[in-house]
C-alpha cells in the first residue's frame, strides 16, 4: 500500500495535464468536420484534405509535448511517425524514411566532430586560449563565446559550429566553479550559443542550406539572380547587429551570478601550458575537420564544379568514417552519442515533410498571408517575416520559406513591394528560431548541456523573437533602403 502511495506522489500531474492536452488537440482537429478552402489572391483554391488536417493535428500534439517535455523529446519524435502511420496521414514508409534523410545525418556527422574535439583535447586548447584573451569578466566571456560562434558560421554550417563550440563551452563552464549546477551563467552561455549561431548563419551562404535554396527558389519565381556577395552585403549588418543585441539580452535576462572569476586568466594560462604540445591525434583530427570544411566551402562557392552535385552530408560523413579509420573514435564513442537529440531532429523532419506533402503548410500560408493583401507594404512584409518565424520553429526553415514565398510574391506587386525585401526579411527570421528546440540543430545541441528545460527555452524565446522582429523591421524600413535595396517597386 505504501508503495502505491509513493508511486502516486511521484506522478507529475502538471506534465500529465500537458500530455492529455496534446492528445485532446490532436483528437479535436483530426476528427473535426472539413475546414473551408484557403483562396489566394488569384482565386486559386487550396483544399484541406483529411490527411492535411491530420498533419495539423500531429503538428499541434508534437508542439505541445515538445514545449512542456511531457516525455523525452526523442520519444515525441517517435510519436510523430507512429501517429502518421496509425491514422493513415502518410504511409509508414514516408513517415519513418524522414528519420534518416541527409539533413538528419548531417546533424549526426556534425555532432561527431564536436565529440572528436572533446575527446582529443582540441576543445580545451581552444577554450583556454580564448579565456586568456577575454579575461576574467563573465560579461566578456559571454561576448567572446558569442563572437567566435557567430564568426565561425560565416565559413561553416551552423550545426557543425554548434557541435564544435558546445564542448568548448562545457570546458569554460567547468571553470565557473558551480559543478553541474544550473546557473544563470550556464543558461546564458548555452542558449546564447544557439541563438547567435543562427544570427551568424544568415550572413553567408555557407552558414546553412536555407540561403542557397531560397536564392535558387527566388530565381525560379522572379527570374533574378542574387549572388553570394550581394546576400552578404545586406545580411552582414543584420547578423552582427543581432549578435551584439543578443549579448545585451543575455546580460539582462541571464546576468551571471559572478561579475568576475578571480584568477581565471592565470588558471587558463596554466591549464593551457599543462596540455603541452599538440598530440598526433589532435593534429590528425584538426586536419580531417579542416579539410572537410574547406571542401564544403569550395562546394558551396562553386569553385570546383565537380563537387556541386555531391551532397554535403556525404562529404561531412567522410570525416566520421575517417575518425574511426584513424582510431580517434571507437565503438564506445558511437554508443555514447546523444541519440535523443538526433531523434528530435528526425521527428522534426518527419512532421515538416508531412505538413508539406499533405498540403497543410500551403493551406496555412495562404490563409495567413491573404489577411494582409490590402495592408500597408511594411505590414505585409513583416507579416511574411512573422509567418516564417513561426513556421521555422516547427519545420525546416527552407520549407517555411518555400511555402510562404510563392503566395507573398503573387501579392507583392499589388502592394508595390519588391521581391528582394520579401526574400531577405524571410531569410532573417528563418535563421533564428528562438522558441523550440526543433527549430534548429544548435538549439538541441545546447539543450544537451542540461542547463535549461524546453519550457525555459520557449519562455525566453518570446522576448528574443520580439527583438528579432524589431531588428527585422529596422532593416526593412531603414537599413536596407539606405544600403541600396529596392524595398518598393519604383523605390
Amino acid at each position: 500500500m505504501s508503495d502505491d502511495v509513493a508511486a502516486t506522489r511521484n506522478i507529475d500531474w502538471k506534465k500529465m495535464g500537458y500530455l492529455f492536452l496534446g492528445m485532446a488537440l490532436f483528437a479535436v482537429v483530426n476528427w473535426s468536420p472539413a475546414w473551408p478552402d484557403a483562396v489566394d489572391p488569384m482565386g486559386k483554391h487550396f483544399l484541406l484534405s483529411r490527411e492535411a488536417k491530420g498533419a495539423i493535428a500531429v503538428f499541434l500534439l508534437a508542439g505541445t509535448w515538445w514545449v512542456f517535455e511531457v516525455v523525452p523529446i526523442g520519444v515525441t519524435s517517435l510519436a510523430i511517425g507512429v501517429l502518421q502511420s496509425l491514422f493513415l496521414i502518410r504511409s509508414a514508409r514516408d513517415a519513418f524514411t524522414d528519420f534518416m534523410v541527409p539533413s538528419v545525418m548531417f546533424i549526426f556527422a556534425s555532432m561527431m566532430i564536436g565529440f572528436v574535439f572533446t575527446k582529443t583535447g582540441l576543445t580545451k586548447r581552444l577554450a583556454y586560449k580564448m579565456l586568456i584573451i577575454v579575461g576574467e569578466k563573465t560579461s566578456m566571456i559571454y561576448l567572446g563565446c558569442f563572437v567566435v560562434t557567430s564568426a565561425l558560421t560565416h565559413i561553416m554550417a551552423h550545426t557543425a559550429v554548434a557541435a564544435t563550440i558546445y564542448p568548448l563551452l562545457i570546458s569554460i563552464y567547468a571553470l565557473y566553479g558551480e559543478g553541474d549546477k544550473k546557473t544563470k551563467f550556464g543558461k546564458g552561455l548555452f542558449i546564447g550559443m544557439a541563438y547567435v549561431a543562427g544570427a551568424g548563419s544568415i550572413v553567408t551562404l555557407l552558414g546553412a542550406a536555407r540561403g542557397a535554396v531560397a536564392l535558387g527558389f527566388y530565381k525560379d519565381i522572379m527570374n533574378q539572380d542574387i549572388g553570394f556577395f550581394e546576400l552578404t552585403w545586406y545580411m552582414f549588418p543584420v547578423g552582427w547587429l543581432m549578435t551584439f543585441v543578443l549579448w545585451g539580452f543575455f546580460m539582462v535576462f541571464f546576468k551571471p551570478e559572478k561579475n568576475t572569476i578571480p584568477g581565471l586568466r592565470e588558471k587558463a594560462r596554466q591549464l593551457y601550458a599543462d596540455l603541452g604540445r599538440m598530440k598526433s591525434n589532435e593534429i590528425i583530427a584538426a586536419l580531417i575537420v579542416g579539410i572537410t570544411i574547406l571542401i564544403l566551402a569550395l562546394r558551396e562557392l562553386g569553385f570546383i564544379p565537380a563537387l556541386t552535385p555531391v551532397n554535403k552530408t556525404a562529404i561531412l560523413l567522410i570525416s566520421t568514417i575517417l575518425f574511426f579509420i584513424t582510431r580517434i573514435l571507437d565503438i564506445d564513442d558511437l554508443e555514447a552519442m546523444p541519440w535523443n537529440i538526433i531523434l528530435l531532429f528526425a521527428g522534426a523532419m518527419s512532421i515538416g515533410n508531412c505538413l508539406w506533402q499533405t498540403g497543410a503548410a500551403n493551406w496555412m500560408a495562404v490563409n495567413w498571408l491573404v489577411m494582409f493583401q490590402e495592408a500597408n507594404w511594411f505590414v505585409f512584409v513583416m507579416s511574411i517575416a512573422f509567418f516564417v518565424l513561426m513556421m521555422t520553429n516547427f519545420i525546416m526553415n527552407v520549407a517555411a520559406i518555400a511555402i510562404s514565398l510563392p503566395v507573398a510574391l503573387v501579392i507583392a506587386p499589388y502592394l508595390g513591394v519588391s521581391g528582394q525585401v520579401i526574400l531577405f526579411s524571410a531569410l532573417v527570421t528563418a535563421g533564428m528560431p528562438f522558441l523550440l528546440l526543433v527549430g534548429a540543430a544548435p538549439n538541441a545541441i545546447a539543450y544537451d548541456s542540461g542547463q535549461f528545460t524546453t519550457g525555459e527555452f520557449f519562455l525566453y524565446g518570446i522576448p528574443a523573437s520580439i527583438i528579432l522582429m524589431i531588428v527585422t523591421g529596422f532593416a526593412v524600413f531603414v537599413l536596407w533602403p539606405l544600403m541600396g535595396m529596392p524595398v518598393t517597386l519604383g523605390g
